[in-house]
């Protein structure tokens, strides 16, 4: 069908309205803004043809921090995230609803406070708005940057668990890891030696000879994530600095190119191995809690005194163990599924929209995993005093103990989890 040079622009505006079908949970604040800078630079290539004038506006809510509603679902992750970038362009136009100064408002209404006219969108552009993996590239790119900061704290708390433990220093010696340099396998080692070097307890005479895996395969297990955290940010620094809408203009060779630069299979497979990686972070965390708890190595069953009055530690295990099933649940991959959409012009699909929407539930729940560790850890490691680990693990800790502060007795332990998790969410690396 050909329509008529009079009908382009309202055709664009029609895409972009018709397309605004996301629905189920607003797309978090920090993520949207990811998303408007990411389809800033992929427009800005010059290989979508659109107006200086739309993009510079794009540019104008990324800097006033105008920031539109948007939806989790909605995108196959096929013809780029149709859905939710559409909701991301209806501002343009006068439509949509946005957040500015903490409220949330109908955009035309946003639009009149700062004296700006909607688009006229032109010819080609509702398609350059829509098409596009901005809407994966943003939750990758907020996951990841989360995934680095918990992979070190997965580090730290482990090393205050294995303290806690009275565990062994030799499986982080570096002479096992360099026979098999897994990059991720030396780092943490080389990390652990580190973070217990001057430590009282990890130098104490060892009884046993053994850890069990949860501690002793700690390089091993933290390290494959970490590989896997290094090749999934390979795969999103190159499609943030791609041209990834349909189709493509290309100015030098007098020539548009019908592709599909748009399908989101590169993220939908990193994500679900984002996922897993992540998973398993919780997942050996949560085997260190319940060792912790066991009664073993003269350490008190439950991590209290009286445990026959007083549960202590049994139940944040239990609520680590269950966040720890629905990682797993989670982490089954979303890439592997696929369906016809568009009257089977769209018959294979990558679904990365849903990778990338539950791989963040995962990294959220892995966050609230590591908090419980770190507060079993923190009462466990008590138990050895008046031996001290190294003096970064004390200051640590003792920062950790203005917020929560040593279990005497049960209390409500809620409190004291989402402490640790606040805790965790405001500490800051220096390395």
């Amino acid at each position: 069908m050909k329509i008529s040079k009079e009908n382009l622009s309202k055709l664009q505006e029609n895409l972009v309205k018709s397309h605004a079908c996301g629905t189920g949970d607003e797309v978090p604040l920090e993520i949207v803004k990811i998303m408007l800078v990411l389809k800033i630079q992929s427009l800005s290539y010059g290989h979508s043809g659109v107006q200086l004038a739309t993009v510079e506006r794009l540019i104008d809510f990324y800097n006033n921090d105008i920031l539109p509603v948007i939806y989790e679902q909605g995108s196959l992750g096929a013809s780029g995230d149709l859905a939710p970038l559409a909701h991301l362009a209806l501002p343009l136009i006068g439509e949509g609803e946005v957040y500015k100064d903490g409220f949330r408002q109908p955009a035309f209404k946003v639009l009149e406070k700062m004296d700006w006219k909607p688009l006229e969108l032109q010819s080609k552009e509702g398609l350059a708005l829509l098409n596009g993996t901005q809407f994966m590239g943003a939750y990758g790119i907020f996951i990841l940057i989360k995934s680095c900061k918990l992979s070190y704290l997965a580090d730290l708390i482990s090393a205050i668990s294995l303290e806690a433990f009275d565990g062994r220093i030799e499986p982080f010696t570096d002479l096992i890891h360099l026979i098999r340099p897994h990059k991720g396998q030396v780092q943490t080692a080389e990390r652990f030696r580190d973070f217990l070097n001057g430590s009282e307890i990890i130098n104490q005479e060892k009884k046993h000879v053994q850890d069990p895996y949860s501690f002793r395969c700690i390089p091993q297990v933290h390290g494959a994530s970490k590989d896997t955290i290094d090749y999934v940010t390979k795969v999103f620094r190159t499609e943030i600095n791609s041209v990834t809408d349909n189709p493509n203009i290309f100015i030098g060779e007098d020539t548009i190119v019908s592709g599909g630069n748009f399908h989101g299979q590169p993220l939908a497979l990193a994500l679900d191995f984002l996922g897993i990686a992540l998973a398993e972070f919780g997942s050996i965390s949560e085997r260190r809690t319940y060792q912790l708890i066991s009664g073993l190595r003269d350490l008190p069953a439950f991590l209290v005194s009286d445990p026959g009055l007083n549960s202590g530690f049994m139940i944040p295990q239990y609520t680590a163990a269950s966040i720890v099933s629905q990682n797993k649940q989670l982490a089954t991959p979303a890439s592997v599924d696929s369906i016809v959409s568009s009257n089977g012009q769209e018959d294979h699909v990558s679904m990365g929209a849903n990778a990338a929407t539950k791989t963040l539930r995962i990294i959220n729940n892995l966050e609230r995993i590591l908090a419980i560790e770190l507060f079993n850890a923190s009462q466990a490691i008590e138990f050895r005093r008046p031996f001290k680990s190294s003096k970064f693990i004390e200051t640590f800790l003792k920062s950790y103990r203005d917020k929560v502060s040593f279990v005497n007795e049960d209390r409500i332990f809620h409190y004291d989890i989402e402490k640790t998790i606040a805790f965790l969410e405001s500490f800051q690396i220096d390395e």
